[in-house]
Parts: C-alpha cells; sequence; structure tokens
C-alpha cells in the first residue's frame, strides 16, 4: 500500500506535465497582443525626467504629444534589446519623429546615465518606477512603442526591440495618415 501512495506525486507530476505540453503546443509565439489598438491611450500621469531626478513636472501619457502624433516607446537602462533598438530612435529623432520615452522600472539615475551613454532619442522622457503606466499600456516587458495618432489613440504597437526596418515605416506611416475630414454641416430646406 505504501508503495502506491509513493507512485501518486509522480503520476500527479507526469498529468501536469502533459497538461503544459498540450497548451504549449496550441500556443502561437508570433501572437503579441494589441489589445490597446484602436483605444485611447491611458491618461496615466507620471513625472518628466529632469536631470536625475523625476519631477517637478508631471504629464499624462495621453497629452505627451501635445496634440500631436507621437511614438511611446517603453524602455529600460537594464534592458539589453533596448541597447540594441536604440540607434533606430535615434534615426527617427533625426527624422523629426516625435518619440515619448517611458522609463519603465528604472532608477532615474540609471536612465539619465543610460541616455547620456548612447544619446537621447527622446522629445520627453516620463519615469516609470513602480510600472503603473506599464500595467495601464498592457506590456508585456521592454521594449514595446506605441504608435499615437494626434486625436491620442493608439493605431499600431510594436512588442520588442523596433530594429526592422518595415516594421520602423510601418509604425511611422500610421501616425503620418492624414487625418479624416471633419464632418460639415448640411444646410437643412
Amino acid at each position: 500500500m505504501s508503495r502506491w501512495l509513493s507512485v501518486i506525486p509522480l503520476v500527479i507530476l507526469a498529468a501536469l506535465a502533459a497538461l503544459f505540453i498540450g497548451w504549449s503546443l496550441k500556443r502561437d509565439p508570433a501572437v503579441k497582443p494589441d489589445a490597446l489598438v484602436g483605444q485611447s491611450v491611458p491618461e496615466t500621469v507620471l513625472p518628466i525626467l529632469n536631470g536625475v531626478i523625476p519631477g517637478p513636472g508631471h504629464v499624462d501619457l495621453k497629452t505627451a504629444g501635445v496634440g500631436k502624433p507621437m511614438l511611446i516607446n517603453v524602455f529600460a537602462s537594464w534592458c539589453l534589446p533596448c541597447r540594441v533598438e536604440h540607434p533606430k530612435l535615434m534615426a527617427l529623432k533625426a527624422r523629426g519623429v516625435a518619440v515619448v520615452g517611458v522609463a519603465w522600472k528604472d532608477e532615474p539615475a540609471d536612465t539619465r546615465a543610460f541616455l547620456d551613454e548612447l544619446g537621447d532619442p527622446y522629445s520627453m522622457v516620463l519615469v516609470d518606477r513602480d510600472g503603473r503606466a506599464g500595467l495601464d499600456l498592457g506590456i508585456t516587458g521592454a521594449p514595446e512603442t506605441f504608435a499615437v495618432n494626434a486625436m491620442g489613440q493608439v493605431v499600431a504597437k510594436s512588442s520588442g526591440p523596433l530594429v526592422d526596418d518595415a516594421e520602423i515605416e510601418r509604425m511611422v506611416a500610421t501616425i503620418q495618415a492624414p487625418p479624416r475630414p471633419l464632418p460639415t454641416a448640411t444646410s437643412r430646406r
């Protein structure tokens, strides 16, 4: 009887392994969640990085672009893929594309050292030390980039480092798309 009791944990472990393997075989690793596309950018208020300290100014993500299209790039100094994508962000800055940086779960002094070392491609850097904006944006990790139109709506998202030229052009094209014409009033007769 005690022999059978010693086998039960092994049977349970094998059953759990089989469930995990079954789940992972059905999961598509190419699927990247983009639930925020088509929605307004969250109005999460974050401090602006000023030197090596956050603040005193604060701004919310939705109005960070000041009514103009922008890319929101979530990054961190400890993130190796963020270093890989950094030259592409510098090239976007040289082209005049507004990129707002969100320093996710990072110390402001580390963020400033990262930007001093590699260059600052951002029109503004917001500090998200506790990860609140990351939760509101629904990110799965850094880096992630959101294309936001002038109306404050997310029109595209890229998960992972932004290094593919075709992906970069897709993101830029979505924010540079001509705005839809305003509805015109019709006269009543």
